[in-house]
């Protein structure tokens, strides 16, 4: 095993072990019914629960205690500029909308990147306790259970792809978003909208849908995820270059370039 993926083993056995104890620690405290809002974020209808913040303080204290030179941007915190190279990229709770009604797909979601180069990544749905795991150049993992490789499968035509999708929280970017996406509608199979980029990433690496896009996302929202879904055979792209916050597209490389022309003309 070389250095480099040596390190990246040992990164992403740190973030499935904090990731793991985060998810537990979410579940332990979502109280039964409705969870309340502590405060928002984008807009009135973008919340941050109590629980997304006590979530992100036991991560960064872990990480913190097992890499005290390492960096950390985190969603709900403040960015930590560390002395190692290695920066953690995390959301403690990944679909807060979902986790506040109790709808089961949210997610711990922790990277580790050396720059723009995302290492290592970790995404466990909280709800139901799937996981997937990443490391740059070592493949994509199902981690719950036995561990088990994940490759994306050959997918089909443009026409029938299943494509996920999500929306910003204010309300004219969600208004030019539901534009482009009805344009893209009446050319693919259908659309899905689960609410969490991380799993919908996982999703796409896993076949459980056949494309992606979306605009918007931070790098916490794209660093473990895309990182699942590349190792695992997807090419994952942006407006005019890398994927980044005005635009991330992905789809398997047999369909990847009509795809992404696709969602280029409906205007995303």
């Amino acid at each position: 095993m070389s250095t480099a993926t040596a390190e990246s083993q040992l990164l992403l056995d740190l973030a499935t072990s904090v990731g793991r104890e985060a998810a537990a620690l979410v579940r332990r405290l979502r109280p039964e019914g409705r969870v309340p809002v502590a405060d928002t974020k984008t807009s009135a209808t973008d919340p941050v629960t109590a629980i997304d913040r006590a979530s992100e303080e036991l991560i960064r204290a872990r990480v913190a205690a097992a890499r005290p030179g390492d960096g950390f941007l985190g969603e709900e915190g403040d960015t930590v500029v560390g002395t190692s190279g290695v920066e953690w990229v995390v959301d403690p709770i990944d679909g807060t909308v979902n986790f506040m009604y109790g709808v089961p797909a949210y997610a711990v979601s922790i990277a580790a990147r050396r720059g723009d180069q995302v290492l290592a990544g970790f995404v466990v749905n909280v709800a139901d306790g799937r996981e997937w795991g990443a490391t740059l150049g070592g493949g994509a993992f199902r981690l719950d259970g036995t561990p088990r490789r994940v490759a994306a499968p050959a997918p089909p035509p443009v026409a029938h792809l299943l494509v996920a999708t999500g929306f910003g929280y204010e309300p004219e970017v969600r208004a030019a978003q539901g534009e482009s996406v009805a344009r893209l509608l009446p050319q693919v199979r259908d659309v899905r909208r689960v609410g969490a980029a991380a799993l919908d990433l996982c999703a796409l690496a896993e076949g459980t849908v056949d494309a992606y896009v979306e605009q918007g996302l931070h790098p916490w929202d794209l660093a473990a995820g895309g990182l699942v879904a590349t190792e695992a055979g997807v090419l994952l792209a942006g407006l005019d270059g890398p994927p980044d916050r005005r635009l991330v597209m992905g789809a398997h490389p047999d369909v990847a370039a009509e795809y992404f022309a696709l969602v280029r003309a409906c205007g995303f």
